[in-house]
């Protein structure tokens, strides 16, 4: 027996009531206008809600641009800082370089003012390395009095030393022969005992210079450290002038000299300005200065 499924019925007169108290609402409500205001309402709303996001956009992009280009503005801000970093620590190198320059150049100016015979001072512009032709090539020449044999001085923090002689002359330059070239024979006098012998090099700057021909008995007076001066004999070299220091000495058994090393006074790697001389000829500002304390 099949079973039957409920039916629901509305009645006829119920279905009547609702739908007239549904007209009865919609029509109060138009006639007081709840409808137009709740409308206005949620379109105020919505508006005001789209206004509200809008402006938030547009103050995040513009928060985005402002920073962005504060960023730019720091960038070359930080730039043109450290161009002018770069160009005071270039100033004040150069500044330095200047005060040392002039420092040097006082000492020579000094030297060649109160110094008994005329002098040049000369810049260094080469130097030719090879151990068995050292030269040095400077900025003066017999334009500017420079003669062949003229001997090489040089002041190097207050010291004076002994740097070579001229060896070859041109119009505006000549070659120097340094000290510590084979070929260069200085007689040479230790300022301690008085003992006189040669000094040459072994063909390098950095080389030690070598002293000959003194005795053996002489060993007993000699100290590490003791100075070597120039003789001034020959009349090749002045006198006196300090050439290096006692550092080594040998003693050989079929050899009846001591074998001695010497530090030059000069450092030659970091020579720049020399003093060449005329022996021949005295320090005009002296002479005047003698000639006008004379009358």
């Amino acid at each position: 027996m099949a079973l039957r499924k409920p039916q629901f019925l509305l009645n006829p007169s119920l279905f009547v009531l609702l739908l007239l108290v549904l007209i009865s609402g919609v029509m109060l409500a138009l006639s007081t206008g709840g409808f137009i205001i709740n409308f206005k309402t949620v379109g105020f709303s919505a508006l005001s809600s789209l206004q509200k996001g809008t402006r938030a956009v547009y103050t995040g992009i513009t928060g985005v641009v402002s920073a962005v280009q504060e960023i730019a503005v720091l960038r070359e801000e930080y730039q043109k800082l450290t161009e002018q970093l770069e160009n005071y620590e270039y100033m004040q190198q150069s500044n330095a370089e200047i005060r040392r320059e002039n420092e040097r150049l006082r000492e020579q100016l000094n030297f060649t003012t109160e110094f008994e015979y005329k002098s040049h001072p000369a810049q260094i512009i080469g130097r030719d390395p090879n151990n068995q032709y050292s030269f040095l090539t400077i900025d003066k020449g017999s334009v500017h009095g420079i003669k062949k044999n003229m001997p090489v001085i040089a002041v190097q923090n207050g010291t004076t030393g002994l740097v070579g002689k001229v060896l070859q002359v041109g119009h505006t330059t000549s070659m120097v022969m340094p000290i510590y070239d084979y070929d260069c024979n200085v007689s040479a006098r230790i300022q301690n005992t008085r003992d006189v012998g040669i000094v040459n090099g072994l063909g390098w700057e950095d080389r030690p210079l070598t002293m000959k021909y003194i005795k053996k008995r002489v060993l007993p007076d000699l100290q590490y450290g003791d100075l070597i001066v120039t003789s001034g004999e020959n009349e090749n070299f002045l006198k006196d002038i300090p050439i290096g220091y006692i550092s080594t000495i040998t003693v050989q058994d079929y050899d009846s000299s001591l074998n001695i090393e010497l530090t030059p006074v000069i450092d030659f790697g970091r020579l720049e300005i020399v003093i060449v001389v005329d022996m021949k000829e005295l320090n005009p500002q002296l002479v005047s200065g003698t000639g006008e304390a004379g009358r």
